[in-house]
């Protein structure tokens, strides 16, 4: 009796713990001097860039009097915050590895930290990809539908819609600490990720994941397709010297590049994952690491998008192009004459209610005659 409670006792103290179970930890992996110095400069070099851009886009938006803009400049902000809290958490473990060559299963014997570390991959990895659609949708909407734009899209609902895609992420995340799915340590054994296998519960976290990511990359693509033509349409037909905006431009250009980076650097990985789940075919470990590599420098390159394409350095660029300034709404003649006329009959009927009520309504229609408007382009010129 006694030694069947100790063989159980040594048999579970013995058994291997799930984020090690395809692993033979420690690997056996050459630490050189380069792999500590190269992850270490790439995490310094993208902590760095998007620090700046950050401290950048809060200058920006504090100047900023353009509601389409300072919305835009929100969703911008919750990316470059995002890349950089990925840079951190993930970039300081992987440093922390190479530098002190520690052992998994010593120091995580539970996977406690190892989920951590899967949970962080998945989440800004998936984080980028949701905000880059949710500001292609924010684009459409502020060039093919102006107003329905003013209405619904504020600041306030800017910052909510935000936190609303870091939740869907940090979900997506958790999917395997509640039996969907299971994050791994993979080689070279300085980092955690999901396991690619052909278990039905890893096959479909990793198709959620790929698909997802997937999605999210046709969505922003078909939605900015359709609102760089609409602009380009409506900036070279006639009369575009006096239609031409900055502002939409600009945007316009960072969230292309912002696209085609996301592209670039996500879409090997994530067809990697779902052509390996479909297939059934063993995991090729060099490609993984390839990939993963090329996905972890979506977080280096995104803030350089804003700090190389903003409007001072593309008006370097496009000097003979006229950068006045306005919103979307004034590039569509008929709209904006009806919006003039709705605004004046609805504020006819209040100024004459008003006439009523004032004591003496002459002096105060003199009060209220707006100030005369400077030229756009003098004020751009100004500036």
């Amino acid at each position: 009796m006694v030694s069947s409670l100790f063989n159980k006792t040594l048999a579970q103290s013995n058994a291997t713990p799930l984020c090690f179970s395809i692993s033979s930890t420690p690997f056996r992996h050459n630490h050189t001097i380069t792999s500590a110095y190269f992850s270490a400069v790439f995490s310094s070099l993208g902590l760095s860039s998007n620090l700046f851009a950050l401290v950048v886009l809060a200058k920006t938006f504090h100047h900023t009097k353009s509601r389409s803009r300072s919305s835009f400049l929100l969703f911008l902000g919750g990316l470059v915050f995002t890349d950089f809290m990925g840079l951190l958490v993930t970039g300081s473990i992987v440093v922390s590895f190479h530098i002190t060559h520690f052992n998994w299963r010593q120091l995580d014997p539970h996977c406690h930290f190892c989920n951590f570390m899967g949970m962080s991959m998945v989440f800004y990895g998936l984080c980028p990809l949701l905000l880059g659609t949710t500001m292609a949708v924010e684009r459409f909407i502020g060039i093919n539908r102006p107003f329905a734009r003013s209405t619904a899209i504020t600041n306030s609902r800017a910052c909510l819609t935000v936190a609303m895609v870091w939740v869907t992420a940090g979900c997506i995340s958790l999917l395997p600490l509640v039996g969907l799915g299971s994050y791994h340590l993979q080689v070279p054994g300085s980092w955690c990720f999901l396991n690619i296998s052909s278990r039905p519960l890893d096959m479909a976290f990793g198709l959620i994941f790929s698909l997802v990511g997937l999605l999210s990359l046709a969505v922003s693509f078909l939605l900015n397709t359709v609102s760089v033509v609409t602009l380009l349409k409506v900036c070279c037909g006639q009369d575009s010297a006096q239609r031409r905006r900055d502002y939409e431009v600009e945007m316009m250009v960072q969230l292309i590049l912002i696209m085609t980076i996301a592209s670039v650097c996500w879409c090997p990985l994530l067809v990697f994952i779902a052509q390996t789940v479909l297939s059934g075919s063993e995991l090729d470990v060099h490609h993984l690491l390839l990939w993963i590599r090329f996905a972890t420098g979506n977080q280096v390159l995104d803030p350089w998008v804003y700090i190389l394409f903003r409007r001072a350095i593309l008006k370097r660029i496009a000097p003979r192009m006229d950068w006045s300034r306005g919103s979307i709404i004034s590039l569509y003649p008929t709209i904006s004459t009806s919006f003039r006329k709705l605004t004046r009959a609805s504020l006819g009927g209040t100024t004459d209610h008003l006439d009523r009520v004032r004591p003496n309504p002459s002096k105060a229609r003199q009060e209220d005659t707006p100030l005369p408007v400077l030229d756009a382009t003098a004020m751009s010129s100004s500036i």
